[in-house]
């Protein structure tokens, strides 16, 4: 059992706040119910006490704190897990935002990245370089939590997925101290973060290797519902067999509104959304095959990395009802298409959708057990989310995602991408990492061996 921190004495929380250099908040505080939010409106926790650190020191005395304490502890970067697992009841919620700082290195082309960064910040700063880190779909994604589960995006066939550029990460570990892990220093470890979620201590710092990345040429295709088999089936031999520079993931969605055409609105449709990383002059030809097929909507055209990367910020506030369900698909089989067309036809709010990101490419040449992340002989990453902005609505979304999820499962490959899902217990998490499911809790015990970072995607040190 965990103590409360309303069952501390106050002289414990006051000796705290004299250790650290950033902000204790306390449910009593005027600022506790802006900060105590996350991405995630669905999801309603209270802390019992949020401390925003500016360093790595204030980290190591909050660990210190809730270990020492025995008090719950969850640790949030940009506050965006999809299961709201950045944040605890009654728990210390140890918040990295004030942790920010991106340090771009021009001769190897390298760069060091906070531990509370968010996705937006890392690109703004790549880009006047030329360069990118593959990251995910929403610039307001947290750097770290993206980064321990994985990292899929738009650059992911290209140059593989975020933990495939990790280069070495700064942490502080449950008993306290502070290590920096790289391919010489705590390979364990290493291996471990590149996939094993926020499992085996709070990374404070990450260093990447950047990539040529500046303009690129994409954007959204669009075709009526009704075309969703024909456009999958094509789709799938297209993007399994296209250059490393094209990549596009493909979704079943509602288009809720501007900035899209008025004739759009509140329709039903198949999308692919694309990023295209090779020569400008060759773009147009690259993109010949995805016109042929006539889509009803196109928006193609060259942009800056980072507007691609934010493309949807605006549609997709802080604060909005989500509900996630996710698999991994060896193939698309024609009866699951028929699924994706029917249940795409039935999307509840204009905001909820299904994506398909293909895992080919950079992305499936890396090794089964070279990192945590087990399934790179998969095709796709599927994820199924409910989004409204209506806490009424939520049932409703919920109800959808589920009764998807339950048609399609039977045609994927077992597991799921770790940061696509809600918290769904421990047979989830052990299909997911699959073969190196076994490696994973042997360095968990060797790091936590008591799970003090458990508020996650969790591996706990007996493995059950």
């Amino acid at each position: 059992m965990t103590t409360t921190i309303k069952d501390l004495e106050p002289t414990v929380i006051e000796e705290l706040a004299s250790q650290i250099s950033g902000t204790l908040i306390l449910p009593k505080d005027e600022n506790y119910e802006e900060a105590r939010k996350v991405y995630n409106g669905m999801i309603d926790k209270h802390p019992g006490l949020i401390v925003n650190c500016v360093d790595a020191a204030d980290v190591i005395h909050c660990v210190n704190f809730g270990r020492e304490n025995n008090v719950l502890i969850a640790v949030r970067g940009g506050g965006h897990n999809g299961g709201g697992l950045g944040s605890c009841d009654d728990g210390l919620v140890i918040d990295l935002s004030g942790i920010k700082y991106v340090r771009v290195n021009t001769t190897d082309k390298t760069v060091r990245v906070g531990g509370g960064n968010i996705l937006r910040e890392l690109d703004h700063a790549t880009h006047a370089f030329g360069l990118a880190v593959p990251g995910g779909m929403v610039s307001t994604t947290g750097v770290g939590g993206l980064t321990l589960g994985g990292g899929v995006g738009y650059l992911s066939r290209k140059y593989g997925l975020t933990i495939d550029s990790l280069l070495e990460a700064d942490m502080v570990l449950a008993d306290g101290s502070f290590v920096t892990v790289n391919k010489d220093q705590h390979p364990d470890l290493f291996w471990a973060i590149r996939g094993g979620g926020g499992n085996f201590g709070v990374v404070t710092s990450f260093k990447f290797q950047a990539h040529p990345v500046k303009t690129v040429y994409g954007g959204p295709t669009l075709w009526p519902i009704e075309k969703t088999e024909e456009i999958m089936k094509w789709y799938d031999k297209f993007i399994q067999n296209a250059p490393d520079d094209l990549n596009g993931f493909i979704a079943t969605l509602v288009i809720p509104g501007a900035p899209f055409p008025e004739f759009l609105h509140n329709k039903h449709f198949c999308g692919i959304i694309w990023c295209y990383t090779g020569n400008l002059d060759k773009a147009e030809e690259a993109f010949k095959p995805v016109l042929e097929h006539a889509p009803i909507f196109e928006h193609l055209g060259a942009m800056p990395f980072p507007a691609l990367q934010s493309l949807f910020d605006g549609l997709m506030p802080p604060g909005l009802q989500w509900y996630w369900k996710a698999d991994f698909f060896n193939e698309l089989d024609s009866k699951a298409i028929a699924k994706h067309m029917e249940f795409g036809k039935a999307i509840p709010t204009p905001l909820s959708q299904m994506h398909l990101y293909p895992i080919s490419g950079a992305a499936s040449r890396v090794g089964k057990d070279e990192t945590p992340w087990a399934y790179r002989d998969a095709k796709y990453a599927g994820v199924i989310v409910g989004i409204d902005p209506d806490p009424a609505n939520a049932e409703k979304i919920t109800n959808w995602c589920k009764n998807y999820w339950d048609a399609v499962h039977p045609f994927s490959s077992g597991g799921a991408y770790l940061n696509f899902i809600m918290n769904e217990g421990q047979d989830r998490i052990k299909a997911s990492y699959k073969h190196n499911y076994d490696r994973l809790v042997k360095i968990k015990s060797k790091y936590d061996p008591n799970n003090l970072f458990r508020v996650n995607q969790n591996i706990a040190p007996n493995g059950h």
